[in-house]
C-alpha cells in the first residue's frame, strides 16, 4: 500500500484494482484465509487494518482565511497599488521648499495611501469571500458511507461501525441498508442495488453471487458484486469485503477530486494577463519618466535630486493611473448581477467567474438520465395480437389495452399516493400507464383483492398474483421477460378470442418486441389464466408492453438552439449504448452508430487517439468515472470551453474537471452539487440553454466594462505622458485619479454591466476561447476613445493658462510652476473633464453599432442613476469649499461649466458620428473592408485634429 503527500495530507494511493468478479467463492475465501463460518478473528483484523488503514474516506486540507486573503493579494496590479500607497506615504516627509530637501512631519499625507490601502483591501476581502466557500465533495462522500455494519467475526454475529471494517470482513447485506465497503457476494436471494449515483445506470441493478464472470468486467457490469455508499433497495445477501477507504470504487472518486484542481476561467486568464501587461506597461512609463526628468534638469539647470524627488510623486500618480484600481470590484459586482439573473432561469451560480465561462462554451456533455430525459419510466407502447398502439394513441384504444395496462398494474407492487411513487421505477411505469385510464391501483385492488402472490425472482425473472374477480372467479397475472413468459404459455388472446397458440403467433410477438428492444426499450409481457392453481404453467398470452425514461420536452428545442449557436451537445451514460443512440437520435444528438462509443473503446484509447475520436463521436455509453474525466479533457485538448452537467457520485471527477461543471438542483448528489460550479433548480436541460444564453451576454457586458475603465486609464496616462514631456506640471494628482477610477468610472462600468443582452445573442457562434478581451474592434475602440480622452483632459488642463498668458510654452510652464492657484484651477479643469468625459463616454458605449438615444429606450434606469450621481458628485467635489479643499481643486463659475460640459462630450459625438458611418456602410451595403478603411480614417482625422489643437495649445 502507497502513501503520497497531496495538499499537506498522508493519504494512501489506490492499489491496482483485482478482478474479484472472476473469483470463485472458494478462490475468494482462500485468498482471504476465513470460512463463512467464522469470518475473521480480532487478531487479523488489528493485522488488517494496520495494512490498509481506517475504511474511510481521506480529506485534503483547505486553506485558512488568512492563507486565502493574502492569495488575493498576488497580483502585478495590486504590487502596483501597495508600492504606490508605500512611496506615496513616504514622500510626504521630505519637504523640498525653497529648493532644499529636508524631512518634516508637517505635510504628512494619509489621504493618497490610505485610498490606495482602502482599495487593496477591498479587493482582497472581496475575492476572500468569493473563495470562502469551502469544498464540500469529500464531507459529502463520508456523510454517504454507512454509520454501521453487521458482520460475522469470531463466529458470531456482531455490529460494529462501518469504518472499522478490513478487508476479508464477512458482512450481511439487508434490504433498506447501505453498502459499506466494496464486497463480493458470497450469497444473494432477489438482491438489487441502486447504482444510480455510482454508475449513471437508471434503474435498480440485479445482484447475484453464483454469477462467475471470465474477464475483468466494466464498472457497470460486476453482477456479483455491490460498491461502497449504493443503497440496497430489495433483497439481501452477503459477501466478503474485498476493498475498503480510498481503494473502493467511491473512493477512486474521492482522489480524482483531489487531484483535479479548478483551472481558472477564461476571463481570469484574461485579467491575469492584462494586469501583467499594465504592470509591464507602468514599469517601463516610470522608467522613461525618469529619463525625461533626467534630461529637464540638464537642459534647464534644475536641481537634479529635487527633479528625481518630483518624479518619484509623479511616478505615483501615473501608477494609479495606469491600474483600473475598481476593475476587480467592478468585474465581481457585474458577475453577482449576472448571478442574480441566473436565478431566474433555475440556475444557482457557486462561483462567480463560472458565470463569464458558460457564454465561452463550446461543448456540452450532458448526462442522459434525468438531464436529458425525464428520470421516469413510462410506457410508451402496447402490442396485443395485431394491434400495436403508440403513446400518442393511448387515448383511442379499445378495451383490451385498457385491459393490459390494468392487469399489469394488478400485477406489481408498486403504487402512487398522493402523485408520490412509491416502489421498482419499472413498476411504477405499468402503474401510472393503468391510471391514463382512470384505472388506479387503488380502485383496481379494492374491486379485485390479490389473494395470492409468486414472488420475482432473478431464476424465473417472473412475477405472478392472482386476484378475486367474481364470487367463483379467480385471475392470475403473471408478468415478467418475454422469452420466460412464453415458455409457460399454451394460448394466446385474440381480439377476444382465446385460442392455442401457434409458432407465427410466437414470431410476430418475438417479431415486435425485437423491434421495441431495437428502439431501446423496456420489453415487459403478461399472460393470465382462469380458476386455476396458483402456479406459472398453462397461460394465456395477452400482450407485451414498451417502456423506456422519454426525452424532456424541451430538450430537443434546446438541443437545436444549441446548434444554430455553434455549440456541440454530447451525451454521456451510463447506460447501454443502444439505449443511448435511440434518445440521441430522437433528441438530434446524433444520426449514426459510428457516433457512438463505449467505455471499453475508451479505455483501449490513448489520450491522443481520444482527442480525435471526440471530434466526431456525440455519444458515449457504459462509462466509468475516470473515462468521463478522459472526454472531457480531450475535448479540452482540443481548445474547446467544456461545459459537464451530472448528478451522480461518478459525476463529480468530470463536473470538476470540467470548464463549467453543473449539477443537478433536484436527483444531484451532494458530492456532485459540491463538485460543481452552478446547479440547476430544475434538473432541466433547457436551463442549460438560458443559461449560455446570460453567460454570453453578461461576457459581453463585462467586454465593454473593461474597455469603458481602460479608455479612461488611458486618456490619464496620455494626458499625464504629454504634459511631462512638454516640462508641464502633471495635470493629474494622485487622489484626482483614483476619485475618478473608483467613483465616476465604477458607477457607470456597473451600469454597462447591467444592460440587457442583445436579441440575437444566440444566432452567434461561440467566441474563440483564444480571443481577447481587444478583438473584434475592442482595440480599435479602446485606443480611439482612450486617446480622445487623453487629449481633451490635457486641453482642459491648458485652459487657463492659455487664457492669461496665450499660446506660449515656456510661459505656461512657469505660470503653472509659479502660480499656485492658477495650477489647482487647470487640475480641476482637468479632473473635471475626465470625470464627466467618461459618463459621456458611458452613453455611447452601451452599443458602439447604434445611437445613445438607444439606451434610453432598452429602459436601463442604471444609465441615467449613475449619470446623475456622477454628475451630482463633480459638482459637490468642486463646489462645496469643506470638500474641495480635501481634494485640492477649486470653484468654477457657471461659464467655465459651460465649456467644460461642451469639451467633456466629445466622446459621445464622435460616437455618433461613428454609427452614421457605420449605418450608412450597411445601408449601401459597402464591403467590410471599406467599411474598416472609411472609420480608421475618420477615427484618424479625428485624432489628427485633436492633436493639432493640443500642439496650437502648448507652442
Amino acid at each position: 500500500m502507497k502513501k503520497k503527500k497531496h495538499n499537506n495530507v498522508e493519504v494512501v494511493e489506490p492499489v491496482k484494482r483485482t478482478p474479484y468478479e472472476t473469483f470463485s467463492n472458494a478462490d475468494l475465501l482462500k485468498e482471504n484465509n476465513i470460512t463463512i463460518e467464522n469470518g475473521l478473528s480480532d487478531e487479523e483484523v488489528l493485522k488488517r487494518r494496520e495494512k490498509h488503514g481506517l475504511n474511510k474516506l481521506q480529506e485534503k486540507k483547505k486553506k485558512g482565511i488568512i492563507a486565502l486573503f493574502f492569495s488575493q493579494l498576488n497580483d502585478p496590479m495590486i504590487y502596483i497599488l501597495i508600492f504606490a500607497a508605500v512611496l506615496s506615504f513616504a514622500l510626504s516627509f521630505i519637504d523640498t521648499t525653497d529648493g532644499n530637501i529636508s524631512f518634516s512631519t508637517a505635510h504628512i499625507d494619509y489621504i493618497e495611501p490610505l485610498v490606495i490601502l482602502f482599495v487593496v483591501l477591498l479587493n482582497g476581502f472581496i475575492g476572500t469571500i468569493q473563495e470562502a466557500k469551502a469544498e464540500k465533495s469529500l464531507e459529502a462522500l463520508k456523510k454517504m458511507s454507512a454509520p454501521t455494519s453487521v458482520v460475522r467475526r469470531n463466529g458470531k454475529i456482531v455490529t460494529i461501525p462501518a469504518e472499522e471494517l478490513v478487508p476479508g470482513d464477512i458482512v450481511i447485506l439487508e434490504e433498506g441498508t447501505s453498502v459499506p465497503a466494496d464486497i463480493r457476494l458470497l450469497t444473494s436471494v432477489n438482491l438489487k442495488t441502486d447504482e444510480s449515483s455510482l454508475t449513471g445506470e437508471s434503474l435498480p441493478i440485479e445482484k447475484d453471487a453464483n454469477i462467475l464472470l471470465t474477464d475483468e468486467a466494466p464498472l457497470g457490469d460486476r453482477a456479483n458484486m455491490v460498491f461502497m455508499s449504493t443503497p440496497i433497495v430489495y433483497g439481501h445477501g452477503e459477501g466478503i469485503v474485498v476493498s475498503t477507504g480510498m481503494n473502493t470504487e467511491i473512493g477512486k472518486i474521492a482522489s480524482m477530486l483531489q487531484e483535479n484542481e479548478d483551472d481558472t476561467t477564461p476571463l481570469q486568464k484574461k485579467l491575469a494577463s492584462l494586469s501583467k501587461l499594465l504592470g509591464i506597461i507602468t514599469i517601463v512609463l516610470v522608467v522613461i519618466f525618469f529619463v525625461i526628468a533626467v534630461i529637464q534638469a540638464s537642459i534647464h539647470g534644475k536641481d537634479l535630486l529635487s527633479t528625481i524627488i518630483e518624479m518619484f510623486v509623479t511616478s505615483i500618480s501615473l501608477a494609479v493611473a495606469a491600474v483600473p484600481e475598481g476593475l476587480p470590484a467592478v468585474v465581481t459586482i457585474v458577475l453577482a448581477l449576472g448571478v442574480q439573473r441566473m436565478v431566474k432561469v433555475n440556475t444557482i451560480v457557486k462561483k462567480l467567474p463560472s458565470v463569464e465561462t458558460l457564454g465561452a462554451v463550446t461543448v456540452v456533455c450532458s448526462d442522459k438520465t434525468g438531464t436529458l430525459t425525464q428520470n421516469k419510466m413510462t410506457v410508451v407502447r402496447a402490442y396485443l395480437l395485431n394491434k400495436l398502439v403508440h403513446k400518442y394513441e393511448f387515448h383511442e384504444v379499445t378495451h383490451d389495452v385498457v385491459d393490459l395496462a390494468k392487469f399489469m398494474s394488478l400485477c406489481s407492487n408498486a403504487s402512487i399516493h398522493d402523485g408520490k411513487a412509491y416502489g421498482d421505477p419499472t413498476e411504477v411505469a405499468l402503474v401510472e400507464f393503468s391510471n391514463i385510464f382512470s384505472n388506479t391501483k387503488d380502485i383496481i385492488e379494492q374491486m379485485h383483492p390479490r389473494i395470492g402472490e409468486l414472488p420475482f425472482d432473478s431464476v424465473r425473472k417472473m412475477m405472478s398474483t392472482s386476484h378475486q374477480y367474481k364470487e367463483n372467479e379467480v385471475y392470475q397475472f403473471t408478468k415478467g421477460a418475454l422469452d420466460q413468459v412464453l415458455k409457460h404459455t399454451t394460448h394466446i388472446y385474440d381480439a377476444g378470442i382465446v385460442r392455442p397458440i401457434t409458432q407465427a403467433d410466437i414470431d410476430e410477438v418475438t417479431h415486435q418486441a425485437s423491434e421495441m428492444s431495437h428502439d431501446a426499450l423496456r420489453v415487459l409481457a403478461l399472460a393470465y389464466k382462469v380458476n386455476g392453481q396458483l402456479e406459472e404453467e398453462n397461460l394465456i398470452f395477452y400482450g407485451i408492453v414498451g417502456m423506456v425514461d422519454p426525452p424532456r420536452d424541451e430538450a430537443k428545442p434546446a438541443i437545436e438552439q444549441f446548434k444554430r449557436a455553434g455549440i456541440i451537445t454530447v451525451m454521456i451514460t451510463g447506460d447501454h449504448k443502444d439505449t443511448a443512440f435511440a434518445i440521441a437520435k430522437e433528441l438530434g444528438i446524433a444520426t449514426r452508430k459510428e457516433e457512438c462509443m463505449s467505455g471499453d473503446e475508451i479505455d483501449a484509447c490513448t489520450p491522443e487517439e481520444l482527442q480525435e475520436k471526440v471530434k466526431i463521436c456525440r455519444v458515449f455509453a457504459r462509462v466509468s468515472p475516470e473515462n468521463k474525466v478522459s472526454i472531457v479533457k480531450a475535448f479540452k485538448a482540443n481548445g474547446n470551453i467544456a461545459a459537464m452537467t451530472g448528478d451522480g457520485v461518478n459525476d463529480a471527477p468530470s463536473l470538476k474537471a470540467a470548464d463549467i461543471g453543473i449539477a443537478m438542483g433536484i436527483t444531484g448528489t451532494d458530492v456532485a452539487k459540491g463538485a460543481a460550479d452552478m446547479v440547476l433548480k430544475d434538473d432541466n436541460f433547457a436551463s442549460i440553454e438560458k443559461a449560455v444564453e446570460e453567460g454570453r451576454g453578461i461576457y459581453a457586458n463585462i467586454k465593454k466594462t473593461v474597455l469603458f475603465l481602460l479608455s479612461s486609464n488611458i486618456g490619464e496616462v496620455l494626458c499625464m505622458f504629454i504634459a511631462v514631456c512638454f516640462g508641464l506640471p502633471t495635470p493629474l494628482a494622485a487622489i484626482h485619479i483614483l476619485f475618478v477610477n473608483l467613483v465616476t468610472d465604477s458607477l457607470p462600468a456597473i451600469a454597462l454591466g447591467s444592460d440587457a443582452k442583445a436579441k440575437n445573442i444566440m444566432d452567434e457562434k461561440p467566441r474563440n476561447p483564444k480571443e481577447g478581451l481587444f478583438a473584434r474592434g475592442g482595440a480599435f475602440t479602446l485606443v480611439l476613445y482612450g486617446t480622445i480622452i487623453g487629449l481633451i483632459t490635457l486641453l482642459a488642463f491648458l485652459y487657463h493658462p492659455i487664457t492669461e498668458v496665450g499660446f506660449d510654452l515656456e510661459a505656461i510652464v512657469k505660470a503653472l510652476d509659479t502660480n499656485k492657484e492658477l495650477l489647482v484651477k487647470s487640475e480641476t479643469c482637468a479632473f473635471l473633464v475626465l470625470g464627466l468625459s467618461q459618463l459621456f463616454h458611458m452613453l455611447g458605449m452601451s452599443n458602439t453599432d447604434k445611437s445613445f438615444v438607444q439606451v434610453f429606450k432598452s429602459k436601463n434606469w442604471l444609465f441615467l442613476l449613475s449619470f446623475v450621481v456622477g454628475f451630482g458628485l463633480m459638482v459637490l467635489m468642486t463646489e462645496v469649499e469643506a470638500i474641495g479643499n480635501i481634494f485640492g481643486v477649486a470653484q468654477m463659475d457657471a461659464i467655465h461649466w459651460v465649456v467644460l460640459v461642451l469639451i467633456s462630450m466629445i466622446p459621445l459625438v464622435i460616437h455618433e458620428i461613428i454609427v452614421l458611418i457605420k449605418w450608412w456602410c450597411r445601408r449601401t451595403k459597402t464591403s467590410k473592408f471599406y467599411k474598416v478603411f472609411t472609420l480608421s480614417a475618420i477615427a484618424a482625422f479625428i485624432v489628427l485634429i485633436a492633436i493639432a489643437i493640443t500642439l496650437v495649445c502648448v507652442l
